[in-house]
């Protein structure tokens, strides 16, 4: 994917992950998480009845990546 960006994409996302990395705060849309509950069970009454399916943007994933590797 930043094949995909070019040189132009690139330096907006480094710029990005530098801001992240020296002010340790993330952008507003990437705190935004969808969880979605999936039934392990017709009758699922329980939370240890579902599997939980958590929904981030991508983008959030590559730069939250890149920046473990970072540290």
């Amino acid at each position: 994917m930043l094949k995909l960006f070019g040189e132009g994409g690139l330096k907006i996302m480094m710029k990005l992950i530098n801001t992240i990395y020296e002010t340790g705060e993330w952008p507003k849309d990437f705190m935004d998480v969808t969880m979605i509950a999936l039934k392990k069970k017709p009758q699922a009454t329980k939370c240890s009845d579902h599997h939980t399916i958590s929904l981030i943007a991508h983008t959030a994933k590559m730069v939250a990546e890149i920046l473990r590797r970072r540290i």
